[in-house]
């Protein structure tokens, strides 16, 4: 038989036969912005189910069932101060894929304490917007597990509060749950219709006070605060509350998102906030929240809200554990009321509350490194909340033990004793957790660097506008001296780019450039980096050569006809040159008839020009520091038909396309000759050269100067075999003499290109 309720606020405790069906508002994630003064409190809702223990009291668990959505989680126990030493394993139903999560491991030894605490727990998780839940925990051969063991799951709400329509439930009145798979939720029985729907709800659990290190006496207050909301949003302590000073810093303040801009509800945690017994932070104990990394970062204020609710009311502290809570994505929320430029006592690293304050970056990294966002976060809030109370953030403390205790490497000490820690140090450091995750514990020296400077990784990069020879630069004058850091921008106040020591331009933290100019001579160039600390950096130095003197040719430009197959639309020619600088010669360009660029020490080039027209050949010199000089030379190559030559002897002409202009003369006879004469400053003999070709005798300006053997493996056409070049423009005559070469006498001529 079934039987079905309709409630409007009410908890229904239920014993349920395979689902636990529980009323609650609806999960999700927060849609609020968590910007100061877009949104007002957000009321969270919890839920409780008890685990079932096995009769050996070393295990227990919570079988797979249906809940109402909720979002974050936690399993707590009676007694504060005892600590599961097994596995503590859950997982959830997404309500967005209906599928199942991997198992989950919670820290069943958080480390973290509140004096007058109702309960102790796991870390909290964020699972995400879920509607099933499932629960196991080992023991591993221990000591019995710690009584009262339940599940509590948090619903952080959403960003806007509205009314909620009944919900209905259906309780199964008859049967027996069976051993690990029944549930007990207590309720206030008569939260009935008349409760506002927005109200909160959660299990009312007391116990004896813990053994968590006192507080100072303003703690123990219970009273409501009194007065105007703080700078940061915080309820402002009443007049009864002893409130230290808030020194300037050393450090700028970050942005932080006050309580109200993510959404605390705080008729949760009425009590006065207490303060550092002498007033003054001695060191940061970093923490991770333990939860998945998979939250957005709309989402991050919904999952502060829910560490919240669990803090205060699934383990009854008066409030967030934390000072800050820093989101992957960089945003820093204030945590524990009190002012966050107050020595606001936390509840995050026991035995050493009262010296330190916390932050705890959202999500577990024992695997995953934390984003470079939330650990320039954690390095501004650390950098500033020490540089109250002028503590180097890279140095060591000696802090008091509240609480006798042993750390994750095994260390113990006892009540009082005096210890010696990092500045900057993992919750792992004074507690034997786990926390803050291998991942983010190995970037803790550089959290530190970070916050105390000096500037890290400081490179200078480039300098633009200028030309790098070796190790030197060269520039007309102005230069953009370009440099890195490894160290985030939101930690340095300036750069300044120095010139043989001075200073003589200076940009904000944020920049990677700067522009400068100098004078003429050999400088020196640097940059420094100012740390917010005060703390300098500076680079190596780069030796900078400012002048304005251009390169010249040494060598004018010159072209000479050269070897290669001759086309009336290609000639042979080479183009030479030298050009020298007084500093460093970069390289040399040709600028037309075609485009090419040659190193520093290349003084010629192969070219083809067309026949018949005037060619210009123009050249730039550049050398390292810009500046630059130029020449040119104008030739035309001319090509002279066999029939424009004087003959002697036999010749016969013979018809091809592939001679110059269809033709060519050729001759067997010995002594027969070709002489032409031309004005111009190169020349080249063309020939038709095969394996039976002979050889020539060449007079230039009727002087011998060579034999030619026109003889060649492969049939050539159009092969300017020989050529000849002087300095300047004149007349010359050049003839060419058969030899008659003992079986292979024939020479073919197809004419004579000369360059004018």
């Amino acid at each position: 038989m079934r039987r079905r309720w309709w409630g409007a606020a009410a908890l229904v405790a239920a014993t349920v036969s395979g689902a636990l069906a529980v009323q609650g508002l609806t999960g999700g994630s927060s849609d609020d912005s968590a910007d100061d003064g877009k949104s007002g409190p957000v009321q969270s809702k919890t839920r409780s189910a008890r685990l079932a223990v096995a009769d050996d009291g070393a295990s227990a668990q919570l079988g797979k069932r249906d809940t109402e959505p909720f979002s974050m989680l936690g399993v707590t126990w009676t007694d504060p101060s005892a600590a599961v030493a097994g596995a503590v394993e859950i997982r959830t139903r997404s309500t967005q894929t209906g599928t199942w999560s991997n198992w989950l491991a919670l820290d069943g030894n958080s480390g973290q304490g509140e004096t007058g605490a109702a309960r102790g727990g796991t870390e909290p998780a964020w699972v995400g917007p879920s509607d099933g839940v499932e629960v196991r925990v080992d023991g591993k051969g221990s000591a019995r597990l710690p009584e009262g063991l339940r599940l509590d799951m948090v619903d952080p709400g959403s960003g806007t509060v509205s009314g909620l329509e009944p919900a209905a439930y259906v309780v199964e009145e008859t049967g027996t749950p069976s051993p690990g798979e029944s549930t007990t939720e207590t309720a206030t029985e008569s939260a009935t219709a008349t409760t506002s729907p927005e109200a909160t709800t959660s299990e009312t659990v007391t116990s004896e006070p813990s053994d968590s290190e006192s507080a100072s006496a303003s703690e123990s207050s219970s009273s409501t605060p009194s007065g105007s909301p703080t700078a940061s949003g915080s309820v402002s302590p009443s007049p009864s509350t002893s409130v230290p000073s808030a020194p300037p810093s050393t450090a700028p303040k970050p942005a932080i998102t006050s309580r109200a801009g993510w959404g605390a509800d705080e008729s949760i945690s009425p009590e006065e906030p207490g303060y550092l017994p002498d007033g003054k932070i001695k060191a940061v104990v970093v923490h991770h929240t333990a939860e998945s990394n998979d939250y957005t970062c709309e989402q991050a204020p919904a999952v502060v809200r829910g560490i919240y609710a669990y803090h205060v009311k699934e383990l009854g502290w008066k409030d967030i554990g934390y000072n800050f809570l820093v989101d992957k994505c960089g945003t820093v929320y204030e945590g524990r009321k009190g002012g966050v430029d107050l020595p606001v006592m936390g509840a995050h690293a026991y035995g050493f509350n009262s010296e330190t304050t916390g932050i705890s970056v959202l999500g577990t990294y024992t695997d995953t490194a934390p984003s470079t966002a939330a650990m320039t976060s954690v390095a501004r809030i650390a950098a500033w909340k020490l540089g109250q109370y002028g503590v180097d953030p890279t140095g060591t403390t000696t802090l008091t033990a509240g609480a006798d205790g042993t750390n994750y490497f095994h260390k113990s000490w006892v009540k009082g004793a005096q210890l010696s820690f990092p500045v900057i140090h993992g919750h792992r450091d004074g507690y034997n957790t786990q926390c803050p995750g291998d991942a983010l514990y190995n970037q803790l020296a550089t959290i530190r660097s970070w916050a105390g400077g000096p500037v890290a990784g400081l490179t200078l990069k480039s300098i633009g506008g200028a030309g790098l020879s070796g190790s030197t630069y060269y520039t007309k004058a102005g230069i953009t001296v370009s440099w890195s850091a490894t160290t985030p921008a939101a930690l340095i106040s300036t750069y300044e780019v120095l010139v043989d020591g001075k200073v003589v331009a200076t940009t904000a933290g944020t920049a990677t450039s700067a522009k400068a100019t100098l004078g003429a001579g050999t400088h020196k160039v640097t940059v420094r980096a100012r740390h917010q600390s005060g703390r300098t950096t500076t680079t190596a130095a780069a030796t900078v050569v400012a002048e304005t003197t251009p390169p010249t040719f040494s060598t004018k430009p010159g072209l000479a006809l050269r070897t290669g197959t001759v086309n009336t639309t290609a000639v042979p020619l080479t183009l030479n040159w030298k050009a020298t600088d007084t500093t460093a010669l970069k390289e040399v360009r040709l600028t037309a008839p075609v485009a090419a660029t040659y190193g520093p020490t290349v003084t010629s080039a192969a070219h083809t020009a067309k026949s018949g027209a005037a060619t210009a050949w123009s050249l730039t010199a550049y050398d390292r520091a810009g500046n630059t000089g130029t020449a040119a030379v104008t030739g035309t190559p001319v090509i002279l038909q066999e029939t424009s030559a004087t003959k002697s002897g036999t010749w016969t002409a013979k018809s091809s396309a592939s001679y110059l202009g269809g033709k060519s003369y050729t001759s067997s006879a010995k002594n027969a000759s070709l002489t032409w004469t031309f004005t111009g400053r190169s020349a080249a003999w063309t020939v038709s050269r095969a394996a039976t070709s002979g050889q020539a005798n060449i007079y230039v300006d009727g002087t011998k100067v060579t034999t030619v053997d026109l003889k060649s493996a492969t049939t050539k056409y159009r092969d300017a075999i020989w050529t000849k070049t002087w300095t300047s423009s004149a007349k010359h005559t050049v003839k060419i003499v058969v030899v008659g070469t003992s079986g292979r006498p024939t020479v073919t001529t197809d004419g004579l290109v000369y360059l004018k």
